[in-house]
């Protein structure tokens, strides 16, 4: 049986977004390869000539992920003409909390990346610095670089706990005061 052209090529995308929306939802202990590929519609067998390791898609679906959130909340900011503040609101909004399969990484499984081996956790501290960066350049003409790199991690380092935080509570007024106290003192650490 012969396959189209791009056949590999939709085939590694497919296992991409599967997996990273499950090693969002789930975790990436809790997530197989068997049924990751099963989600698919893919023998077990054939995750290998896609993949070196279960390790290997693990970062590079969570790095799709990254980049995926943080092009979004560009986007967003970008056209709702609002910078930093729109960002923020959108990052913290109750939609991103609800659903961690196709939100931020970092929120939705920070403690398990935290203890992947060094050469992935290498590779995401990078796409981390990338939303320092983004943030960076939303921050006051008259901050410092130093006071401005200070201020994107703060802020970041911020909107992922109250992410988290937000996630744990059980009370959706609650969840919602959270979301809205950690939008207030994002922006008060900006300088809005």
């Amino acid at each position: 049986m012969r396959y189209p052209k791009d056949h590999r090529e939709n085939t590694y995308k497919k296992i991409m977004d599967i997996a990273s929306r499950r090693f969002r939802k789930e975790g990436i202990q809790a997530v197989g390869i068997a049924g990751l590929m099963s989600d698919a519609g893919l023998t077990h067998g054939g995750f290998y000539s896609h993949f070196k390791s279960k390790e290997e898609l693990a970062v590079k679906s969570i790095i799709q992920a990254l980049e995926e959130t943080r092009a979004f909340l560009e986007s967003y900011a970008k056209k709702n003409h609002g910078g930093l503040e729109k960002l923020i609101q959108a990052y913290l909004h109750p939609i991103h909390r609800d659903t961690p399969e196709n939100g931020c990484a970092i929120a939705a499984i920070g403690p398990e990346l935290s203890r992947r081996p060094k050469a992935s956790q290498k590779m995401i501290s990078q796409e981390i610095e990338t939303f320092f960066g983004l943030i960076k350049r939303y921050l006051p003409s008259d901050f410092s670089d130093e006071k401005k790199q200070q201020t994107a991690v703060a802020i970041f380092s911020l909107m992922v706990g109250t992410l988290q935080v937000s996630r744990m509570m059980s009370d959706e007024n609650r969840k919602n005061e959270v979301l809205k106290n950690g939008i207030d003192a994002a922006l008060a650490l900006a300088g809005f």
